[in-house]
């Protein structure tokens, strides 16, 4: 092999191969919103075709970055086994990571206690170049720190309680609350009963209000029973609701798993689902389609979301302004309700 053969390519090289000029390359590597899909696409197959993809390591390495971005989940560690949003997250996230010239390393950060917050405070803020922050409480104090350290950081889902701009992506849950509820109403349900999520979440509150928006008068508050988005909770609150007010004829669960405690209490009762109770949960995750019978849901986009939340931090890490995101969801109606 000739010495230029063994020459390390460049920006040139990426250019010629694509097609295009040594500026779109530039803005494409630096992941500016200017360029047309057909260029980007040229310019990440010449990139791969001409093994430019090394540069770019050394290019992070010299920007004194770890090429490293981490999934932080505030929640107790077996939450992250039975939820099964957490793993369909992770894994569309990593594979949006992928999709980059050079992916970063996507690492796993339980922290779900104080002492396991302090500890990964220094680790966050110096051993990785962003967070993606999940499951996020109101006034989280791990997330605070953060904000004040400057951590490039997006959360899924609002951030409540922060005096600091804090970017994220949410699904648009006040208007798919509002589907769910006003679908059990045009199913001729008139004792509409909800299982929320923690008010501390932004998730939780917004469920609530788009549940609240459409009963409007005819909204109870006795009706409602909070849980934690767990299959246990779900449970408890459908059974706390059935002591409460035995003629509730439709449920509105903030989360599928919510939805699937909830519905082995009402089959344990002897109310026969969607005959005596309607259900109707929340996410579309793998408990809506295998539960019985399969549930009607609100489908949260988890490949949109991910896209996103990869495409923002990257900005966040360029030194871009922080900016949030939401986007739509839609009914997904099966045998429950």
């Amino acid at each position: 092999m000739h010495a230029r053969d063994r020459r390390r390519p460049t920006i040139r090289d990426v250019a010629v191969e694509a097609g295009v000029s040594r500026a779109t390359v530039s803005r494409v590597l630096n992941g500016a919103s200017r360029v047309s899909p057909s260029a980007l696409s040229a310019v990440n197959r010449a990139i791969e075709r001409t093994g430019y993809s090394a540069n770019l390591h050394a290019r992070a390495l010299s920007a004194g970055r770890s090429h490293s971005v981490a999934f932080l989940l505030t929640e107790p560690q077996d939450r992250l086994f039975e939820d099964p949003n957490f793993s369909t997250l992770l894994r569309e996230l990593s594979r949006a990571l992928a999709q980059q010239p050079v992916p970063p390393v996507l690492v796993l950060v339980v922290a779900s206690t104080q002492p396991d917050r302090r500890t990964m405070l220094d680790y966050l803020s110096q051993q990785v170049d962003g967070v993606f922050a999940v499951s996020t409480h109101r006034g989280d104090p791990l997330v605070g720190e953060l904000l004040r350290a400057e951590v490039p950081m997006v959360a899924c889902g609002r951030v409540l309680g922060q005096s600091l701009p804090a970017p994220s992506v949410a699904a648009d849950d006040l208007e798919g609350a509002r589907v769910a509820t006003q679908h059990l109403l045009d199913s001729d349900r008139s004792r509409i009963a909800m299982i929320s999520g923690p008010m501390d979440t932004s998730g939780g509150t917004d469920r609530l209000g788009g549940y609240r928006s459409v009963l409007g008068d005819r909204f109870d508050p006795r009706l409602v029973a909070a849980g934690d988005y767990s299959y246990a909770s779900g449970a408890g609150a459908m059974r706390a609701l059935l002591e409460e007010e035995p003629g509730i004829d439709a449920v509105f669960a903030a989360s599928d798993l919510m939805a699937s405690g909830a519905l082995a209490v009402l089959r344990a009762s002897g109310r026969a689902v969607p005959e005596d109770v309607a259900i109707v949960g929340f996410d579309d995750s793998s408990y809506a389609s295998a539960s019985d019978p399969p549930l009607t849901t609100i489908r949260q986009p988890w490949d949109r979301i991910a896209e996103e939340m990869v495409r923002l931090l990257l900005a966040l890490i360029e030194g871009r302004e922080p900016v949030s995101v939401t986007v739509p969801t839609r009914l997904v109606v099966r045998e429950s309700g």
